[in-house]
């Protein structure tokens, strides 16, 4: 087992490491696993763009389009904090390898049964269940990782680095999948997208970092998972009022308006009457991430916006102001200005919330602790379908988004109000 001790850049270790620009960047073992995940990060995005394209071409199923949706954040509801456990318990660079393992199986069976034109409802569904149960399984495992190489001193330039290749891959992801797809073919196209997963599995076996590194050899070992381990880690995230608060505040973000909005994008687009509504809504939908994306590397540019509760509120609450303005706004090129403003914000607080819930987590417990924050914020964007598109079927969608957001305004608000007094930067 390595023995991570040095730090990103010598030289630094007396400069904050908040004004360090691109600070997990200076660790060359963290710019390797940062470009790799990316690869696997662009193949899921890839996937889903050929696989949706072609299951539509197939069956014509809205239901089973709603189902893609909903099988891909459900598993974080139920499966996370079990994920979580066994990130805190094994070597994560082997959970990694499942989970990518598990992605290349999911597109060259998407591949040979489209290829074969032999596809079926259930096998869409089963493949659509198994993908969404990758997803959860890696991510605790390489929140882990990140921390072992870089530390807790650069573990916020990290996360937020993370996020940020996570939005290039969304925004690149697609255009490289409808590029493979026109060239190829969707089967072909699935095929050659096997490939982007085996860089990180074959990269975990050179790894020299297992994601426990820098635990106290001494700490108490957490057991399995069971009801009273569940209600021992409800407990102590009650008890942190900074990981509670992120907690809640990931869960609230994620239940009342989630990425709900992205599947209503083309009512928005078409709501502003644009010459050309097809363009209009690609450069709507790819606002967001855009904002994410470049927000993100600016952010780290500057090396601003520490980790702390008090800042993680206030740009939580900048980004419902951003959500309900875009709601209401009826200026085109308004509404893309705000959803590129709240993908910048939306990145800089959610970083913020991982951050501090895995630094302030017992490191016994910290697999756990975030795979309850992803249970919070990713399993409850199912239910965000519901406050913003099905009460947006009966009062309309820039009401029930505007509604939406007006609440978790509100919540955020209380929530701030509780986490100030004390908390500068954790």
């Amino acid at each position: 087992m390595a023995t991570n001790s040095q730090s990103p850049d010598s030289s630094k270790t007396t400069k904050s490491a908040g004004r360090v620009a691109f600070a997990a960047l200076h660790h060359p073992e963290y710019r390797r696993y940062f470009f790799v995940l990316m690869m696997g990060q662009m193949g899921d995005n890839i996937e889903h763009v050929i696989s949706y394209w072609l299951l539509y071409q197939k069956f014509h199923s809205p239901v089973l389009a709603g189902f893609a949706v909903i099988s891909h954040w459900t598993p974080f509801l139920f499966f996370a904090v079990y994920f979580g456990a066994l990130a805190d318990r094994h070597d994560c660079r082997r959970l990694i390898q499942c989970a990518q393992a598990m992605y290349g199986l999911v597109s060259l069976t998407w591949a040979i049964l489209f290829l074969t034109d032999t596809i079926e409802v259930w096998h869409a569904c089963a493949l659509l269940v198994m993908h969404g149960l990758s997803g959860v399984l890696g991510q605790p495992a390489s929140q882990l990782i990140i921390h072992d190489i870089v530390g807790r001193e650069y573990l916020q330039s990290a996360v937020r680095l993370n996020s940020t290749g996570r939005n290039i891959a969304i925004l690149v992801g697609p255009a490289v999948g409808g590029a493979t797809m026109l060239w190829f073919g969707g089967p072909a196209g699935l095929f050659i997208n096997v490939l982007m997963y085996l860089p990180t599995i074959i990269y975990m076996f050179i790894l020299p970092y297992t994601g426990h590194g820098r635990d106290d050899p001494n700490a108490p070992k957490a057991g399995r998972v069971s009801l009273a381990s569940a209600w021992h880690l409800l407990r102590e995230s009650a008890s942190n009022p900074t990981i509670f608060s992120m907690i809640l505040l990931g869960g609230a973000t994620s239940l009342l308006v989630g990425n709900a909005y992205q599947a209503q994008m083309p009512e928005f687009a078409h709501d502003f009457g644009h010459d050309k509504q097809d363009l209009a809504y690609s450069i709507m939908l790819g606002a967001s991430a855009g904002g994410a994306a470049l927000g993100g590397l600016l952010l780290e540019g500057s090396g601003l916006l520490r980790a702390s509760a008090r800042n993680a509120s206030i740009c939580s609450i900048l980004w419902c102001v951003s959500i309900i303005g875009f709601a209401a706004s009826q200026n085109y090129y308004l509404s893309v200005a705000l959803l590129f403003g709240g993908g910048l914000l939306n990145l800089a607080f959610l970083s913020m919330a991982q951050t501090l819930v895995q630094l302030q987590a017992p490191p016994q417990l910290r697999g756990r602790l975030i795979g309850l924050f992803n249970t919070s914020h990713n399993g409850l964007r199912a239910f965000s379908g519901v406050t913003v598109g099905v009460v947006g079927g009966l009062i309309g969608i820039h009401w029930s988004l505007a509604i939406s957001a007006m609440v978790l305004l509100a919540v955020t608000i209380a929530l701030f109000a509780l986490v100030i007094p004390g908390r500068g930067a954790e």
